[in-house]
C-alpha cells in the first residue's frame, strides 16, 4: 500500500525569542493570507493549482451551456433540464470508479483522465439541429464519469503533495477559485455559445483539459505502485463505503450533511418563485442572485482553512450546513435586501463544507482507499442532492415557496447542530508559527512502498 514518508527539512525552527514578534505580525494581516501564501510557496502544488485552473475553468464554461444548447435545439425546459440529470447520473458508477483510480499512480492517472476528458467532448463539433440532441446527452453522461474521476483522483494527488497541516489551506485556495469561476464561468460560457455557438465553447474546453494534463505532465513526484487489494469483487469494490461508516469522524459527516442535501436541492426550484411571486421581478433577475451567492463563496473560500484551523474538519462542515439554515429562512420573507443578505449566507455555506468534508476524508483515510472513499462520499452527498432537486421542482407547484423555504431552513439548521455536536471528534488545527526553508519539489510527501 501507498505510505507517506515525512519530507525533508520542510520547516526550520526559530529562536523562541522570535517567535511573540512573528505572532503578532500574523494576527495583523490575517493568519489565513499568511498560510496561503505558504502553501503557494510549493512548487509542486503551484504547477498542481495552475493545472486545476485551467481544469476548473473548462468545467465551469461548459455546464451550463449543455443546457442551453439543448434548450435552443429543442426549446423545451424539461429537455434542457435533462441534461443535467444526464451529468449526474453517473454517480451510480462512484464505487466503481474509485476502485479503479486506486488501482494507478494519480500522476499518471490525473493526466490520462484529463485527456480523456478533452476527447469525450470531440462529438460535440457534430451537434447541428434537433435529431442530434441525443449526442449532447450522451457527452454530458460520461462528461459526468469524468468529472467523479478526476474529484477521486486529485483528493489523492493534493494529499501526496501537501503536508497534513496545510491540507485546509490547499483546498480552501481551490475552493477559492472553483467559487471565483463559478461566479463568471457560466456565464461566460452562455454567452460565448450566443455569440459564436457550441464549437468554440467545445473547443476552449477541451484546451483547458489538455493544458491540465500538459502541465500536471511536469510535476516531478515518486510514487510506488499501488498494493494489490488483498480481497477482489464487490467486497473491495465497497471499501470506501465500509471506511465512511466505520470511521466515526466521517460516518457523522456524511450523516449530517446528507441529511442537509435531502432539501438543499430543493432550493433550484423555490428561488424562481422567490423572485417571481415574492420580488415580483422577471426570472432573469435569478442570475443577479446568483452572483450575490458567488461573493459569498468567495469569501467562505478564502476563511475556510482559518474556519477549519479554528473548529476542526467536522465543526468547519458543521459551521457551512448551519449557515444554509437562517439564509433558507431570511428567503421565506421577500424583501431583497433581506434576500442578499440570504444569498451571501448561503454562498459562504458550500465553500466551508467542502474544504471541511475534503480534508476530514484526506486526514482520515488510508492512501490505498482514497480514491474509493473520495467517490463514495461525493455519490453519497450528490445523490441526495440531485434527488432533492426533482423533488423541490414537483413540490413548488402544490406548497407554498415560503412554507418550503422554511422547511429548508429547519432541516438544514437541526443538520448542522447535528455535525456541532460531534465537533469533538476532530481536533482543531493549531496555527504553526515558522518558516519553510528552500527544498526540491520531488522532496515533498514523497509516497514509497509500504507495509500493508
Amino acid at each position: 500500500m501507498y505510505e507517506i514518508r515525512p519530507p525533508r527539512s520542510v520547516w526550520t525552527a526559530r529562536p523562541a525569542s522570535e517567535a511573540p514578534a512573528r505572532a503578532c505580525h500574523e494576527t495583523k494581516r490575517g493568519p489565513w493570507r499568511d498560510l496561503m501564501r505558504t502553501v503557494l510557496r510549493r512548487p509542486d502544488f503551484r504547477l498542481l493549482f495552475a493545472a486545476l485552473v485551467a481544469s476548473m475553468a473548462a468545467e465551469s464554461v461548459l455546464l451550463l451551456a449543455l443546457a442551453v444548447w439543448v434548450k435552443d435545439l429543442t426549446g423545451s425546459d424539461s429537455m434542457a433540464g435533462a441534461t443535467i440529470f444526464a451529468v449526474i447520473a453517473p454517480m451510480a458508477l462512484a464505487p466503481l470508479v474509485g476502485w479503479v483510480v486506486d488501482r494507478y499512480r494519480r500522476r499518471q492517472f490525473f493526466i490520462a483522465a484529463n485527456l480523456v476528458a478533452a476527447v469525450l467532448l470531440g462529438p460535440l463539433l457534430t451537434v447541428r439541429d434537433r435529431s442530434d440532441v441525443w449526442v449532447i446527452y450522451v457527452v454530458a453522461a460520461l462528461y459526468g464519469l469524468s468529472y467523479i474521476t478526476l474529484t477521486a483522483v486529485l483528493n489523492g494527488l493534493i494529499r501526496h503533495l501537501v503536508p497534513p497541516d496545510l491540507l485546509a489551506d490547499a483546498n480552501g485556495l481551490l475552493q477559492t477559485v472553483r467559487q471565483g469561476l463559478r461566479l463568471i464561468g457560466p456565464l461566460a460560457g452562455a454567452g460565448v455559445y450566443a455569440a459564436v455557438g457550441g464549437w468554440l465553447l467545445v473547443l476552449l474546453a477541451m484546451t483547458g483539459f489538455v493544458t491540465a494534463a500538459a502541465v500536471v505532465a511536469r510535476l516531478r513526484v515518486e510514487e510506488g505502485t499501488p498494493a494489490r487489494p488483498d480481497r477482489r469483487g464487490p467486497s473491495e469494490l465497497g471499501a470506501g463505503l465500509r471506511h465512511l461508516t466505520g470511521e466515526p469522524a466521517l460516518r457523522r459527516a456524511l450523516l449530517g450533511y446528507g441529511l442537509g442535501s435531502l432539501v438543499m436541492g430543493f432550493t433550484e426550484s423555490l428561488i424562481f418563485a422567490y423572485v417571481d411571486l415574492g420580488l415580483h421581478r422577471d426570472a432573469a433577475f435569478v442570475g443577479v442572485l446568483v452572483m450575490v451567492q458567488g461573493v459569498g463563496g468567495l469569501v467562505g473560500g478564502l476563511f475556510s482553512a482559518a474556519v477549519v484551523r479554528r473548529f476542526g474538519e467536522v465543526g468547519a462542515l458543521a459551521a457551512g450546513v448551519t449557515f444554509f439554515g437562517p439564509a433558507a429562512l431570511a428567503l421565506a420573507y421577500p424583501r431583497l435586501w433581506l434576500g442578499v443578505v440570504a444569498l451571501l449566507l448561503a454562498g459562504l455555506s458550500l465553500p466551508l463544507t467542502m474544504v471541511g468534508l475534503n480534508t476530514l476524508i484526506q486526514r482520515r483515510t488510508p492512501p490505498r482507499l482514497l480514491g474509493r472513499v473520495t467517490a463514495a462520499s461525493e455519490a453519497l452527498v450528490s445523490g441526495p442532492q440531485a434527488l432533492s432537486i426533482g423533488t423541490g421542482a414537483l413540490l413548488v407547484g402544490v406548497f407554498d415557496y415560503r412554507l418550503l423555504f422554511a422547511l429548508v431552513g429547519a432541516v438544514t439548521t437541526a443538520a448542522g447542530l447535528y455535525l456541532w455536536r460531534g465537533r469533538g471528534l476532530t481536533a482543531p488545527v493549531a496555527v504553526p508559527v515558522r518558516i519553510p526553508s528552500p527544498r526540491r519539489p520531488a522532496d515533498d510527501g514523497v509516497l514509497s512502498r509500504g507495509g500493508s
